[in-house]
């Protein structure tokens, strides 16, 4: 009754099987959770089971492929997907009106309220799948309140979101909250070894995933490890010119640069936790680097100082513009060299 796709998550996955069987389950969802976990491809098991032609998201037959494309459509039978458009990379309030993207051209054919009120197909519920949904802008979430509220009969809106914070209070208050755990080591490093990850890379890649499978792709898990290293040679006093490369945006990503600043910033956070740890005779969660951070916790090192910048940081990313002072600001709250 399972898609054999899919890594963890059985307990959720069974009661939300369990509660839509038996009429129970909420008209708006709200899935939770660290990136990368799974969360998005438990919800699109909803609607592919329904699609399934054994009922079971087995992933082989017709019904499946639909789900099973490169590029998953925005529209299915009974699935309609919602996700950030363009460099900004926000959900606009033309997308939820009238289906349109970026550049005004249709993605689907009737905007979501309209949609959401038709019959779902025969043996069917209709499916509002709603991805990175901290990244509604506060039109287009307003406009997606009332329906919220009160779905239509047999709809289902699910919010997916690793930053719920970010969302509209009114938004979080009328969805149910399904919170999700990070997947089991081995579990993520199954679906690692499943494309291609080789035993040499296990505890680094492990160690930065966190239960997570972010780094799937080896140009993001090598960026990653990149970014490690180039704070820890900045928490090691080294120049923040010859060091700050890794860190900064990069001008041909389809990200915005806030969003790429975000991932190094978080893993100094990480860092500055490991270093407290190690002070205080534990193991680091990033036990790869232990042998190069064992030297910098050392008492005479201010911890908070920089735990501050960088959550001020954090907190200053949806309207920084200059990636470089911000970096260079937190790498002085380090205490090491600016130049």
């Amino acid at each position: 009754m399972y898609s054999p796709g899919i890594a963890g998550h059985q307990a959720i996955r069974e009661r939300l099987l369990g509660r839509l069987n038996e009429g129970r389950i909420r008209g708006s969802l709200l899935f939770t959770g660290p990136e990368g976990i799974g969360k998005r491809r438990v919800a699109l098991e909803l609607a592919q089971r329904e699609i399934c032609l054994r009922r079971s998201a087995c992933g082989q037959c017709e019904g499946c492929r639909l789900f099973m494309e490169d590029e998953l459509p925005f529209e299915l039978p009974n699935l309609l997907r919602i996700a950030p458009e363009g460099k900004a990379g926000v959900i606009r309030i033309d997308q939820i009106r009238e289906g349109l993207d970026s550049n005004n051209q249709p993605r689907f054919s009737r905007g979501v309220i309209e949609w959401a009120a038709l019959a779902p197909p025969l043996g069917c519920h209709r499916w509002i799948l709603v991805e990175e949904a901290h990244r509604l802008n506060e039109s287009s979430g307003n406009i997606l309140l009332k329906t919220l509220e009160e779905p239509p009969r047999d709809t289902h809106f699910i919010l997916v979101t690793h930053r719920p914070e970010a969302l509209l209070q009114t938004i979080r208050s009328r969805c149910e909250r399904i919170p999700f755990a990070p997947l089991a080591p081995r579990e993520a490093w199954a679906v690692a070894q499943r494309h291609g990850w080789q035993e040499g890379d296990h505890d680094r890649w492990t160690a930065l995933g966190e239960g997570s499978l972010r780094f799937l792709d080896e140009a993001a898990f090598r960026r990653a490890e990149a970014q490690v290293e180039a704070w820890i040679a900045l928490l090691g006093g080294r120049p923040f010119a010859e060091w700050a490369g890794p860190l900064l945006p990069e001008k041909d990503s389809a990200l915005a640069q806030g969003e790429q600043l975000r991932q190094p910033l978080e893993l100094l956070l990480r860092l500055l936790a490991d270093l407290a740890r190690l002070r205080a005779g534990e193991g680091p969660a990033l036990a790869p680097w232990r042998e190069e951070l064992a030297p910098l916790a050392t008492a005479a090192r201010d911890l908070k100082s920089p735990q501050e910048a960088v959550l001020m940081a954090l907190r200053h990313l949806p309207r920084n513009l200059s990636p470089e002072p911000l970096l260079r600001e937190v790498a002085l709250a380090l205490g090491g060299e600016p130049a």
